[in-house]
């Protein structure tokens, strides 16, 4: 637990200092894991408030990887769902002092700082101090060039607009970037999202004042933007993704262990038909309308399809919806299920580390974007990877998707005979060779994590 001991090989000694939310604290902790096992010289001081201490457990698998905390300066009445807005203010408002106070406390001397993109004073501290900072980009390259290129959007006559009335018109003048319609770009653009998007926008900005860029993307799923990005900024742009915990799928492959309340769900996977199973998650932040659920339990139910649904509240509906067809658990290991050779498609709210996972999987996805990222996501799964299908043709429609519309689409999505779901499986499988090209060796991702480790243990010297 303590940062200041160090092995004594490690020479470089990185600070990572996530956004505090499980979407970020999870691929910067895959990142770090990655580094270490690349490069033995490197040593981590992972910083997390005291309260996702609590959350994630005490010790890191690995000897180099450290934890350190800073206080939890959020308030708590704020909550990380309830009041988002105010939550992004307080990150970026309250923790810049106590990390302060942590950096001047550790005992090795700072090599390199690799900061959340969305925690805007992490390159100010660096900087300060003479410290190189990395900051990484948990959402897509393709939305980061949106919200970099947002003045286009301005001088276009697409901001501010109203969606309800052209929603439909096409954006084809962001470099990289498909042509995409108003409707399908981050909802930073509109509604709640406009409290957030001059922070947001600052911290976009502020990356030109850092010394590296990374993505957890994988260059070949977005290569075009990535490259007019690289071309673009004065720094050094580095996609090592996906940032997902795909080297423990290796560490685990003998011993999976998916025991939920004395229930093992590996074991109910093992025993259905290849590519038979649906799996359903919505993330922790998905937020529907009771009647839209009804519609789903009910759509799900009627299909007659296997699935296993993963939900964090109250499970009775869902297994009602589910039946003696599925399983319900509150929590399992994505990844590691999304792989099993029973899951056959995957119902997913977009989350970018979700899409990431199904890509890396290979599987064909269903989409249930609500908001941020996951609506442009959505738009890429469905319209430029041809990858899946969307639940609900607009995000912003008022309309109930019905029982009848969602059975009669999953009966589709999971049949293994028709041409359409062939086509989408093809597909998928052609994305995942190229993910898993990109982290063997001489691949994309390999090329760009050792080219960083050069970069930040040539400054620990």
């Amino acid at each position: 637990m303590d940062p200041t001991k160090k092995s004594s090989t490690a020479v470089c000694h990185v600070v990572a200092m996530p956004y505090p939310g499980r979407g970020h604290i999870n691929p910067m902790m895959n990142l770090c894991k990655q580094l270490v096992l690349k490069s033995p010289s490197i040593l981590v001081t992972f910083v997390v408030t005291e309260e996702w201490l609590g959350f994630i457990g005490g010790e890191p698998k690995l000897a180099n990887i450290r934890f350190a905390t800073i206080p939890n300066v959020i308030p708590s009445e704020i909550g990380r769902a309830k009041d988002f807005p105010r939550f992004i203010q307080a990150v970026n408002t309250t923790m810049e002092a106590p990390f302060e106070e942590l950096l001047d406390r550790l005992e090795h001397p700072v090599s390199a700082i690799v900061a959340d993109t969305y925690v805007i004073w992490v390159v100010r501290v660096g900087n300060r101090r003479n410290i190189p900072v990395a900051s990484l980009m948990t959402m897509s390259a393709t939305v980061f060039s949106v919200l970099h290129h947002f003045e286009l959007l301005v001088q276009n006559g697409h901001f501010p607009v109203e969606l309800s009335e052209c929603g439909d018109e096409l954006v084809d003048y962001i470099p990289g970037v498909p042509t995409t319609r108003l409707a399908d770009l981050p909802t930073f653009f509109s509604g709640d999202g406009l409290k957030v998007l001059p922070l947001i926008r600052g911290c976009i900005l502020s990356v030109s004042k850092a010394q590296y860029l990374l993505f957890t993307s994988v260059h070949e799923l977005e290569a075009q933007v990535i490259d007019i990005l690289r071309a673009k900024l004065s720094i050094p742009v580095y996609p090592i993704g996906p940032s997902i915990p795909y080297l423990e799928l290796q560490e685990n492959a003998s011993n999976l262990d998916g025991n939920i309340n004395g229930v093992d769900y590996f074991h109910w996977l093992d025993s259905q038909p290849i590519r038979s199973v649906l799996y359903i998650s919505f993330g922790s932040l998905y937020s529907v309308s009771d009647a839209q659920m009804d519609e789903i339990v009910d759509g799900v139910r009627d299909s007659g399809i296997r699935c296993l649904w993963v939900s964090r509240g109250n499970t009775t509906r869902f297994k009602d919806g589910c039946g003696d067809m599925g399983f319900v658990v509150p929590w399992c290991d994505q990844l590691k299920v999304l792989c099993h050779s029973s899951i056959g498609g995957f119902w997913t709210h977009c989350g970018w580390n979700s899409t990431l996972e199904g890509v890396f999987a290979g599987l064909p996805m269903l989409t249930s974007p609500i908001f941020f990222d996951q609506v442009p996501n959505s738009k890429r799964i469905v319209e430029n990877w041809k990858i899946g299908w969307r639940i609900k043709k607009d995000v912003k429609s008022e309309n109930l998707v019905t029982r009848g519309e969602i059975s009669d689409l999953l009966k589709r999505f999971m049949n293994q005979e028709n041409n359409e779901g062939f086509e989408l499986r093809k597909r998928a499988k052609e994305l995942q060779d190229a993910c898993h090209r990109a982290i063997a060796e001489g691949g994309s991702t390999e090329n760009n994590l050792q080219a960083f480790i050069t970069d930040i243990t040539r400054c620990g010297h």
